[in-house]
């Protein structure tokens, strides 16, 4: 059974969100094994500089690394990255067993985003939108779309 793994930074405070979030877990326990790693932020001053932010980015970076997969397809959600339709989400995730990968590892960064490392390490950059989305909605956003993917490649009702 593959194993999707949403790496994230940050913890989610609102109710609501962490039971939107444990519902799709939930659901999603029919087609993998799913798990959300979630990762200190790193503390910071209300306006850091541009050298405090590479100093966030890079230690919230190996953090991520640190806890990227053995054998996993790599998925960080990044602005520059691929927009993809919610089929074509479910054809990539499809294909990750075929290309001899046993896991997939989503990555959800901080208020300043992902660092260069972690983005090279990039199997498919993802990006849901030209908007930008808090944090906690974007986990949201994700888990039901991973849920949405299985549900097409099963040929489940839940996709209309």
């Amino acid at each position: 059974m593959l194993t999707v793994n949403i790496i994230c930074i940050g913890k989610i405070k609102e109710s609501y969100w962490r039971e939107a979030i444990k519902e799709y877990s939930k659901r999603l326990t029919a087609f993998c094994k799913f798990n959300i790693i979630e990762l200190d932020e790193e503390k910071v001053n209300s306006n850091p500089n541009d050298a405090q932010i590479k100093t966030i980015l890079d230690a919230e970076g190996k953090r991520i690394i640190s806890k990227l997969s053995k054998n996993s397809f790599v998925i960080p959600m990044c602005i520059e990255g691929k927009m993809l339709s919610s089929t074509e989400l479910s054809e990539k995730i499809s294909q990750v067993p075929l290309l001899g990968k046993s896991s997939i590892d989503f990555i959800i960064g901080g208020s300043w985003g992902l660092s260069d490392e972690v983005k090279s390490k990039a199997d498919l950059k993802l990006s849901m939108s030209k908007m930008t989305f808090p944090h906690q909605m974007a986990r949201v956003v994700l888990c039901e779309q991973i849920y949405r993917a299985f549900e097409i490649s099963t040929n489940g009702k839940y996709h209309k």
